[in-house]
């Protein structure tokens, strides 16, 4: 079931994550894709992504006939606190050039002329959202205002930060991306907002950033009662408390495997088990 932002973009409920994949990336993007995931999540941050290589699969993809209107593409602006030497931007220009300019060059990289979704890879501030954060969020919006993306959104944010941006900005995000800890109750305050603000959640390192959870006797007891991976229980939970997760795997049968995850059911004890889990 695909889920609609709250201006009516429909999102696919499940997202393909290219980071660390380097010289990968094309190759890896097409299995994903020919395993069937229609949504890809990348960033113009050469530190971490290739996004010219993710436009090199989108480009042999189209020669199959899975041309651009059959997927959704997410990419991200990164400030230049998470960039190495290789800027897709003038590092002396205002930061709403820096915007313009990733922006433009993301377009190229993936051979289209509008995006799906555009998302701001992290504020600048650690704590609230400084004079930076109001000109890169601005200059957002403006891409959105001109419909050169369908949606606009932020990662790596924190509750106060979310809930600043949702009171002040004159479009609030329609989609948040959080690394996503069993910890932390999986980013419980943040999902409330987005919840509260109708802004699609979208988790990442569901697995990764939550090995411990993998150990534990209740969540394998539960894995073997529904005959299910673990991490098809975990991204079946992700998704019955409303999130969109992601997944980086590089295995063809995960992906395969990942994709299946809804076609199981947990129950609300469940769910609120797996909620606890971390705590």
């Amino acid at each position: 079931m695909p889920l609609t932002t709250y201006n009516n973009v429909s999102v696919p409920s499940f997202m393909y994550g290219t980071a660390w994949k380097k010289e990968a990336t094309t190759g890896l993007v097409l299995q994903a894709v020919e395993s069937g995931f229609t949504a890809i999540d990348t960033a113009n941050q050469l530190v971490h992504y290739d996004e010219a290589r993710v436009g090199e699969a989108l480009l042999q993809l189209a020669t199959q006939g899975i041309t651009r209107d059959k997927l959704f593409l997410q990419t991200k602006f990164t400030p230049i606190n998470g960039q190495d030497h290789h800027l897709p931007y003038d590092a002396r220009a205002r930061i709403t050039t820096q915007v313009q300019q990733s922006f433009a060059s993301s377009l190229a990289h993936l051979h289209t002329d509008y995006l799906d979704s555009y998302v701001l890879h992290g504020p600048y501030s650690r704590r609230g959202l400084g004079a930076e954060d109001w000109e890169v969020w601005a200059a957002i919006e403006s891409l959105y205002d001109a419909g050169k993306t369908k949606m606009i959104g932020v990662s790596n944010v924190t509750a106060d930060q979310l809930t600043l941006l949702c009171m002040k900005a004159k479009h609030k995000p329609m989609v948040v991306q959080n690394r996503c800890y069993a910890a932390f109750g999986w980013d419980k305050e943040v999902r409330e907002i987005c919840q509260t603000h109708h802004i699609i959640y979208q988790g990442f390192s569901l697995l990764t950033a939550n090995r411990d959870v993998f150990i534990n006797p209740e969540i394998r007891a539960m894995a073997a009662r529904y005959d299910v991976t673990l991490a098809q229980l975990i991204f079946r939970f992700a998704m019955q408390v409303g999130m969109l997760p992601l997944t980086g795997t590089t295995n063809t049968q995960h992906m395969k495997e990942d994709l299946q995850s809804d076609r199981f059911t947990l129950l609300s004890e469940e769910i609120r088990q797996i909620e606890i889990i971390g705590l």
